[in-house]
């Protein structure tokens, strides 16, 4: 089993070159980086921890230019979207900037996408909450489409563009690494659909359990699965490599940059205590 680190890079917090740097040099696998936009003042939907939201969901930075900042500075670990709100996004921009990074970082993108949870935050963007799992088709086969093809075209319900041109395309070919975030029999088709891998939040380990299989089931292969947002528990740890988690994005708070090493040397510890058996 591997170990990233899933976090929200915020404007007050350390920088995402100093964090990716960071975390290569602790021996980490991967940055897996969140994505909101924007958070509504409204607040009508319930944030799914329960509680009141907190603020790193509305200070986060961007997604794709803080990963590419890490993957200008970095050389080994992945750079993972999870996820991106893609029913919230342009497919055209979405895929070259992907690919962008992609380029840079000489293949280490990968490509974490789901629908998100703030019905809000989808209206502001133009998206009726709806019909948000067609529209999240239509994007993902959109972007693979540019992705592969030379000239590039896609004719669905919401996404509907003639032959382009574009580049860059993606080092790793047909596509990068795709996985799907969610916890849902929606999330399970769309996997199978797509042979994606899965991205899932910190579930306990009974109904962890029961997805896994359901998705392996469905899919008729091993799915790979990824969790970010993954507790700091070893006994958890040893539960989820027991059901074959291939990798663990543990959660670290938006800190300044000295509390942020801190942080990342005791989870580096951790991780070396775990190895140790």
């Amino acid at each position: 089993m591997r170990f990233g680190i899933s976090t929200f890079v915020t404007d007050d917090a350390i920088g995402p070159a100093d964090l990716g740097r960071a975390i290569e040099e602790r021996g980490f696998d991967s940055l897996i980086i969140a994505e909101h936009t924007h958070i509504p003042a409204s607040r009508e939907t319930p944030y799914p921890g329960g509680g009141d939201l907190p603020p790193v969901y509305y200070k986060t930075l961007d997604q794709f230019v803080t990963l590419g900042a890490a993957a200008a500075v970095t050389e080994k670990i992945l750079l993972f979207t999870g996820i991106t709100l893609l029913i919230q996004r342009d497919p055209i921009v979405t895929a070259k900037e992907a690919a962008t990074i992609d380029l840079i970082s000489g293949g280490r993108f990968v490509f974490g996408v789901g629908a998100g949870w703030n019905l809000e935050e989808m209206r502001n963007h133009g998206t009726d909450p709806s019909t948000r799992g067609r529209l999240l088709d239509e994007r993902i086969e959109a972007i693979k489409a540019l992705w592969a093809d030379e000239p590039a075209e896609y004719h669905g319900k919401f996404v509907d563009f003639d032959p382009v041109h574009i580049r860059p395309k993606p080092v790793r070919q047909p596509h990068p690494p795709i996985y799907i975030g969610g916890d849902s029999d929606a999330t399970v088709r769309r996997v199978v659909k797509y042979d994606a891998g899965w991205l899932t939040n910190p579930l306990p380990v009974g109904p962890l359990t029961k997805r896994i299989a359901q998705l392996r089931d469905a899919a008729s292969r091993d799915v790979p699965v990824s969790m970010f947002g993954a507790p700091k528990d070893l006994d958890l740890w040893s539960s989820f490599h027991g059901l074959g988690v291939e990798r663990l994005g543990l959660f670290l708070p938006s800190r300044p940059r000295d509390e942020t090493l801190r942080l990342l040397d005791e989870y580096a510890a951790k991780v070396a205590d775990f190895a140790k058996g």
